[in-house]
């Protein structure tokens, strides 16, 4: 019988080794595994390369993995949100590298992985400093930058609902990064709210198909 169900988040992490590429999903507060990230600072998993929106906060999540030096690679859209202050004490140190990109060339190049793609040109970014270094083009008048999908060993993400198949459904803005993540990593990890017998999720409410998800384990509701 198929089942994708954790009995601990320390069995769901325990497939992530040092120097992995882990893609964690979240915009703003919504979204982000921090459950499934304190589990792997508890590991003492080092060597990491994120992929996030932005560069963690406070010192929580993906900021608790700069503090602790676990992180040697940061790729992100928005590296100095509010509160910012690990990655920021981080960089100054020159322990955490970092490449930063527009958020809709985050997204595609995640979305690119996904769907089995190869590099795309975008014209966001052409003629700027995140064009250095990379392949430009112009054509029909245009300019545009070559740019590579993001492929991830694996994905943390936070959903609302999820089945012994992997099934995941998210709740309003927490949906953000989390289905195309799931699809561009090889292993992908779900945290969710509650686990719920199969069929319980409508099939238009399954955000991420179960295909793309490995484990799922249950953080309980939140407040």
């Amino acid at each position: 019988m198929l089942d994708k169900i954790k009995s601990s988040l320390e069995d769901a992490i325990a497939p992530i080794q040092d120097g992995a590429v882990i893609l964690v999903s979240g915009f703003g507060e919504a979204g982000i595994p921090y459950e499934l990230m304190s589990a792997l600072l508890d590991k003492g998993t080092r060597e990491l390369t994120i992929v996030s929106n932005n560069a963690g906060t406070y010192e929580k999540g993906i900021a608790g993995l700069l503090k602790a030096k676990r992180v040697a690679k940061i790729m992100c859209s928005h590296p100095r949100p509010p509160h910012a202050d690990m990655f920021a004490q981080a960089y100054r140190a020159g322990e955490v590298q970092l490449e930063c990109m527009p958020q809709g060339t985050l997204a595609e190049r995640l979305r690119a992985a996904g769907a089995g793609l190869g590099p795309f040109f975008t014209p966001t970014g052409y003629g700027t400093l995140i064009a250095d270094g990379k392949e430009t083009r112009v054509i029909n008048g245009k300019g545009y930058v070559l740019e590579e999908p993001i492929h991830g060993d694996f994905a943390l993400v936070g959903a609302y609902l999820g089945d012994r198949w992997g099934n995941l459904t998210y709740r309003y803005a927490a949906r953000n990064f989390g289905p195309v993540m799931c699809m561009a990593a090889r292993h992908a990890i779900a945290q969710v709210q509650r686990v719920v017998e199969l069929g319980d999720i409508a099939p238009m409410e399954v955000h991420t198909p179960g295909i793309f998800v490995k484990s799922v384990v249950a953080i309980g509701e939140k407040a």
